[in-house]
């Protein structure tokens, strides 16, 4: 599948392509090189579309700026966020949580605009958000640390209900749902004197299903978990920090297998700050330390990493990642928190990889 059939999903990818023609540093847009990883000769598997930093970001550039920046290579960096956190994504939708500001963001590509949501005034104002999911009606879930609860919106940022309480939650940090939206997977973080490291698991209509886990580090048990994630076949990933590992459930709860170890090398955790799961049910990691994120299959075994930690805010250069989410399309959208952005990739369908290294191989 080339580039132009992606292009047929609709809106989502064609601002996606014209973002990316205009992502090279003050070249002209016909020959501004793309950023692959891995590089050519090696088939590539990933490219840099595209990043999101304000409303701007939805809509193709006029005329006029187009100029500007292949004169001069300026493009403007206006900033809608202070700390961004959390990500998630899907069907042309992506949500933001931003941890200063208290609030979310809705980059949604279709409409092309930028929705505000849980803002003060509000039914659903937010306190401090952290983690966000969304399920396959695009309905956003926002674990809040401060209110000690999950709000839940609409597609458009409406206000819907919440989940859990203080009596259950010490310290929430990540949420995860599954697709119909039947399973709510919510880690409370605990704290220093805290036993609360845990998975608590909820029904769609709210209902507390289970509670996994404690503080430790045995099999099941966590020490500062901060993100979970859903894959397609139900099961349960929860990034454990504090153990620097993965760990993975059932649906319902049970232990598994369990990957990682802190370190240096390719495949090591150091200071892991994202996870998420592709429609393959490949495990993605952002680590803040290495400033990149890996992706490891099911079984934990290590596939790519892609970034690379920058000075500069350049596309697929990190500072400070943090969330990281897929979407169905396999369009990669990671955080950063000190360039205010998030970078988006796309992953290569192979005939396209093909089509890349020969068109590669012309040139050399």
């Amino acid at each position: 599948m080339n580039l132009q059939m992606w292009f047929r999903w609709g809106v989502l990818m064609l601002v996606l392509g014209l973002l990316a023609a205009c992502a090279g540093g003050g070249v002209k847009e016909e020959e501004a090189k793309r950023i692959y990883w891995p590089e050519p000769p090696a088939q590539p598997r990933f490219v840099y579309e595209a990043t999101l930093r304000n409303e701007n970001s939805l809509k193709p550039q006029s005329a006029a700026e187009k100029m500007r920046f292949m004169i001069s290579g300026y493009s403007e960096k206006k900033q809608i966020f202070m700390k961004p956190f959390g990500i998630a994504a899907h069907n042309g939708s992506v949500a933001v949580t931003d941890t200063v500001l208290r609030r979310g963001f809705i980059f949604n590509f279709w409409r092309q605009k930028l929705y505000t949501f849980g803002v003060v005034g509000t039914e659903g104002v937010m306190v401090k958000p952290m983690g966000v999911a969304m399920d396959d009606q695009q309905n956003i879930y926002v674990v809040d640390i401060g209110r000690r609860e999950v709000l839940i919106y609409d597609s458009m940022g409406m206000y819907l209900r919440s989940v859990g309480d203080k009596e259950t939650f010490d310290r929430p940090v990540g949420v995860a749902v599954t697709g119909d939206g039947s399973r709510i997977y919510v880690i409370d973080a605990g704290g220093i004197d805290s036993q609360k490291h845990r998975l608590v698991i909820y029904d769609g209509d709210g209902q507390q299903l289970a509670i996994i886990g404690k503080r430790g580090a045995g099999d099941g048990e966590f020490n500062l978990p901060t993100h979970v994630a859903v894959a397609p076949d139900g099961t349960v990933y929860v990034l454990d920090g504090g153990n620097f590992r993965i760990q993975a459930f059932t649906a319902d709860g049970a232990y598994l297998r369990s990957w990682g170890k802190v370190g240096r090398n390719f495949g090591d955790l150091a200071r892991p700050r994202g996870l998420a799961v592709d429609r393959d049910g490949n495990v993605y990691v952002t680590d803040a330390a290495y400033r990149n994120f890996q992706i490891f299959n099911p079984q934990g075994k290590l596939l790519l990493s892609i970034g690379d930690e920058g000075l500069e805010d350049k596309p697929g250069q990190f500072a400070l990642p943090a969330g990281i989410a897929v979407d169905e399309r396999g369009f990669v959208y990671v955080v950063d928190q000190l360039f205010m952005k998030v970078d988006v990739f796309r992953r290569i369908p192979q005939q396209e990889a093909v089509e890349i290294m020969a068109t590669e191989a012309a040139y050399r």
